[in-house]
């Protein structure tokens, strides 16, 4: 640990009787941490770290105060001190930051505030270090309504797999598995519920899911409400600035319960393996996915601004210095319980943006032209249950069509 710079800093502390004005020296330590931090004097002297202000300056180390560390190479200029911290935000920005889509329109001003914003909680974005995050206290629990033993359907064996599926799915499990997704069950750990695992390949590429179905039929549900879609827009509608973010893997974020992890068990042709974090495809995944993110940003839910739609997360604001106090607000708190956003579908203070489904903007809500494709070639329904669906996905734009009710009827 040694000193890369000192800062003079003037303190003032506010009180109802009167003003206390003081002048004290900040020393800027390297080695600290993995990052530069700024510690007070007394904070060192709790941990032996004696600074001696004299004519000759040096500090010890210990309680004996006898040897003494000389400062050499002290920067004298506050400049050296932000240029130490500017390379590691060039880095930020040439690496992390080039991924993210931000206004081309701001001026120089705009953009250094926003880099600077996005800089301070760059711990909120998902990285190659940390491509997950694992927040905290909102462990996740199943609860069946049956009880042991448990029927031999939710006990399956492994699907049947062609070589190429095979290989496929031993690529999945592995790469889950250093993401901390999966882990593989030993062979004395007793064993109640599997489910075999779906592989699909097209296109020379492949996704892997554990086949839930039959464990989501015995699962209770959640009743918590999911966020109408409509009043999401007509709040987004209101909105100079949207800034929109997106949770990477949003479900594999949430840990479980240990005493759930028992039933997240998939079985393959190399082994039973265990799901850690909520997969994609549980029952109640998007009700405990919203009931998390409502938890943790209560506040700024309930003034109007913050619109959170499963793994959607949006901002708006009518000023640009609002924006990023907005902005700021939301980071820190997901920096808290270690949320990670991705960096990649982060969209910052755009007037006009795609949000569910919709183009956004102040002026009001208009139809994104990849969505109406989508209506014009979904299969006409040959049942009721294909008939259902497709009401369900086409009701998301009850607004724009006239008499949407009589003709769903």
């Amino acid at each position: 640990m040694y000193p890369v710079g000192i800062l003079d800093s003037n303190i003032v502390f506010t009180h109802p009787e009167g003003i206390v004005r003081m002048k004290k020296e900040i020393v800027l330590m390297e080695n600290c941490t993995s990052q530069h931090i700024i510690l007070g004097k007394d904070y060192l002297n709790i941990y032996g770290i004696d600074i001696n202000n004299n004519k000759d300056r040096y500090f010890t180390i210990g309680e004996n105060k006898r040897q003494k560390f000389a400062f050499s190479n002290i920067p004298k200029q506050i400049s050296i001190i932000s240029s130490v911290k500017d390379t590691y935000k060039e880095e930020f920005v040439a690496n992390q930051l080039v991924e993210a889509q931000i206004n081309t329109s701001f001026s120089p001003k705009m953009r250094h505030h926003l880099i600077y914003v996005l800089y301070t909680y760059k711990n909120s974005f998902a990285s190659d270090n940390e491509l997950l995050g694992t927040i905290k206290g909102h462990e996740v629990d199943i609860t069946l309504n049956i009880d042991r033993p448990y029927p031999a359907v939710l006990r399956r064996p492994a699907y049947p797999a062609s070589p190429r599926a095979r290989e496929a799915l031993e690529k999945h499990i592995q790469e889950l598995i250093q993401l901390g997704v999966l882990r593989k069950v030993g062979h004395n750990e007793e064993v109640e519920v599997t489910k075999p695992v779906i592989i699909a390949c097209h296109n020379n590429k492949s996704m892997m899911g554990g086949d839930l179905r039959v464990l989501n039929t015995y699962t209770v549900p959640d009743r918590y409400p999911i966020p109408g879609i409509q009043e999401t827009m007509t709040q987004l509608s209101k909105a100079k600035y949207i800034t929109s973010m997106d949770a990477l893997k949003c479900f594999n974020k949430n840990v479980w319960m240990p005493q759930t992890k028992k039933f997240l068990r998939i079985i393959t042709h190399c082994g039973i393996y265990e799901y850690l974090r909520m997969p994609f495809g549980i029952k109640n995944a998007s009700s405990n996915y919203q009931k998390m993110m409502n938890t943790i940003f209560p506040t700024e839910l309930s003034e109007g601004w913050l619109i959170i739609y499963i793994d959607d997360i949006i901002i708006c604001s009518y000023s640009w210095y609002l924006r990023l106090e907005r902005l700021s607000r939301v980071l820190y708190k997901a920096t808290g319980v270690n949320k990670k956003i991705s960096l990649k579908k982060c969209n910052s203070g755009f007037e006009e943006l795609k949000a569910l489904g919709h183009i956004v903007s102040g002026l009001g809500l208009g139809i994104d032209k990849n969505k109406v494709e989508e209506v014009l070639l979904k299969p006409i329904p040959q049942n009721k249950k294909e008939r259902m669906s497709f009401l369900g996905f086409a009701s998301n734009y009850r607004q724009d069509l006239k008499d949407f009710e009589i003709i769903a009827k």
